[in-house]
């Protein structure tokens, strides 16, 4: 790799890391913003952007231990954030469900971000931009690979 290429590999290590430095803060104002921890609120996205899921869904979406999810549907329904619905095609299972009102409640605090990264979409050609998304799939699926490592060092032999 010649030293220029190892320079931007390194720039976008250090970007990728300020970004998501910023990324975390701004998901826990939103989240105190709507009673929730962190990881409340995002496990309450997957379910704005998937729609009802079972526990072992969310456990495989977020990457978090089968425990994890289970404790914290609960602490969602106890704040009235989901709901346990039968699932509608095997009487032994639950969909968790997100509660729409709560959510839309929440939306104006996306406003400046939303508009500011459409603005700054407009700075790119489409080409850029395709290479962008690339990037954000391709850096999601590590990062979720990732937690998935981490939980999965942490459960007991016996949960695996």
């Amino acid at each position: 790799m010649s030293s220029e290429r190892a320079e931007l590999v390194e720039r976008i290590l250090s970007g990728s890391r300020a970004l998501s430095t910023e990324t975390v803060m701004f998901h826990t104002v939103i989240a105190e913003q709507s009673g929730l921890s962190a990881v409340e609120a995002k496990v309450s996205d997957y379910l704005a952007r998937f729609g009802p899921q079972t526990p072992k869904a969310l456990s495989q979406l977020s990457g978090l231990a089968p425990a994890s999810i289970t404790a914290l549907i609960d602490r969602l329904e106890g704040k009235g954030i989901v709901a346990r619905k039968p699932h509608p095609e095997d009487r032994r299972k639950v969909l968790i469900e997100i509660d729409g009102a709560r959510m839309a409640a929440a939306a104006p605090l996306w406003d400046h971000l939303v508009k500011s990264v459409r603005e700054a979409c407009e700075k790119y050609t489409d080409s850029e931009l395709d290479a962008v998304i690339r990037f954000l799939a391709d850096a999601t699926a590590i990062t979720h690979d990732s937690t998935s490592l981490i939980t999965r060092r942490r459960e007991p032999e016996r949960d695996r």
